[in-house]
């Protein structure tokens, strides 16, 4: 079982577990001056489609996007589908499976995301228990690190790029409530860009009810000091790849090169800070449905396609050499299209990573002992989460989070609305109806076009016309908004 020791670049202790350098590193490295993030050098910078205004995982219009009558299609179908989510997770939860891997539509997937996780369920029956902790002080000790930790999340993205603007706000307010909600756990650094990416998909709220049940039911113990839960995860990874991929199993055993090393960052930040973009989503869709399972396909599928070859590993003889391979995963291994279709086809399911984690866990207290840290049972899932805690229907109700609020009139203006609408029935009446109407649009010096001289339909549109440019009343819709 690999020790976690000082100078492998994970070296984390109770007082250091929110300032990982390895995390740290890696992101400064590519984040640019503060001058260059907070946009003065270049006003004119465009974002991409995801918010991204540069780095390594701004968009780089690689796959074609879904023609707009599909993306509506789906759109329907998941609104559907969140209107009788108790019904379709019980009867026809290999339907929402599917959809979830062709993956979800962009407007939709905060909230897709808030019910599968079961996010959702907990913010109505927890009323009002984040403004309750948003409102509270905090420990200063958890306070101070996550502050330092703010400005190195997803600096290239317009909710992050300035620093204490509106997303390191909201930031530093979900991970210090979840600091209050879980005192016994604390803040650890990973948990910054799991919290970021909610942030960028859904209200504060939302984002920190979405990290309770990562941390909590995907994978529990992840977080807590020691990460033993990690450690665990990281044998079994090595463990299932002697599966799918021999060739690479060996390389690793042979270097000495322990799972620990490069699987951390992967696992506890769900490859958020690896794959490009597009990826992440695709993935983190499927992960909220299925599981850490997912987790464990990708990184098995990023080991089989990078160590996977005895032509390939010739050149990468060498404990550093292999580290520095597996931190620069070829592009085409990480596209959107090719990483999806080998994370549905790899056969592991969670029975495989479950009955895995009862033989590591055996082994883990022949070398080490008793787990210090007794983390809740892991959920494979949307479907086990909902088993374990049924939900109401009001739990699962639909509220909108944009209202728009019309204006209600005063009882005199009702009353004076009410007699102009007399008075123009009264002269309304007065007024013969067989006169032609005059084309609105008549050349002056010449005699008005009758109706009788335009065709029944142009006679129709030019009526039409008249009363929408007469009109001064708003056309924009008064339903309520969600997030679309």
């Amino acid at each position: 079982m690999a020790k976690l020791q000082a100078g492998n670049g994970v070296q984390w202790t109770d007082s250091q577990r929110g300032t990982v350098e390895s995390l740290a590193e890696h992101e400064s490295s590519s984040r640019g001056s503060d001058t260059e993030l907070n946009g003065s050098t270049n006003t004119e910078i465009q974002a991409d489609k995801y918010g991204f205004i540069g780095g390594a995982q701004q968009y780089q219009g690689e796959n074609d996007d879904i023609p707009p009558e599909v993306l509506r299609q789906r759109e329907a179908k998941w609104l559907d589908m969140l209107n009788s989510w108790d019904k379709w997770m019980a009867k026809k939860h290999k339907k929402v499976r599917l959809r979830c891997q062709k993956g979800i539509p962009p407007s939709l997937r905060g909230r897709a995301w808030l019910y599968l996780s079961g996010g959702k369920v907990k913010k109505e029956q927890n009323q009002g228990k984040f403004q309750e902790l948003d409102q509270q002080a905090g420990d200063p000790k958890w306070l101070d690190v996550i502050e330092k930790d703010l400005h190195r999340q997803f600096p290239f993205h317009e909710m992050f790029v300035a620093r204490g603007g509106h997303g390191q706000k909201d930031l530093f307010r979900v991970l210090k409530a979840y600091t209050l909600h879980r005192p016994e756990e604390g803040y650890c650094q990973a948990q910054a860009p799991i919290a970021a990416v909610l942030l960028m998909h859904m209200p504060a709220e939302d984002a920190f009810w979405g990290l309770v049940q990562i941390c909590e039911k995907y994978l529990p113990g992840y977080y807590s000091a020691g990460l033993e839960a990690i450690q665990l995860d990281g044998e079994i990874l090595f463990a299932l790849l002697k599966r799918v991929s021999l060739v690479a199993h060996r390389h690793l055993k042979k270097y000495k090169i322990d799972p620990i090393l490069y699987m951390t960052e992967w696992f506890m930040c769900a490859f958020s800070r690896t794959l490009p973009w597009a990826s992440v989503l695709r993935v983190w869709d499927m992960f909220f449905c299925e599981g850490v399972k997912i987790i464990f396909r990708v990184g098995l599928v990023l080991l089989k396609c990078m160590l996977g070859s005895q032509e390939k590993l010739k050149a990468f003889q060498g404990q550093y050499e292999t580290m520095e391979l597996l931190r620069s995963i070829e592009p085409r291994y990480m596209q959107e299209v090719f990483l999806v279709q080998e994370v549905i086809e790899l056969a592991v399911s969670e029975q495989d990573i479950e009955k895995e984690h009862l033989s590591q866990l055996r082994r883990w207290k022949e070398t080490h002992g008793e787990l210090h840290c007794k983390s809740p049972p892991r959920m494979h899932g949307a479907k086990a989460i909902m088993s374990a805690e049924p939900p109401s229907r009001q739990d699962l109700k639909q509220n909108p989070t944009i209202i728009v609020q019309v204006p209600q009139a005063t009882d005199g203006q009702v009353e004076k609305e009410r007699k102009t609408k007399k008075s123009k029935g009264e002269k309304k009446k007065e007024t013969t109806d067989t006169s032609p109407p005059l084309n609105p649009y008549s050349i002056p010096g010449q005699p008005p076009i009758q109706s009788d001289d335009l065709s029944p339909g142009e006679g129709h549109h030019l009526q039409k016309d008249v009363v929408l440019q007469g009109s001064n009343q708003s056309l924009s819709s008064t339903e309520h908004d969600t997030y679309l």
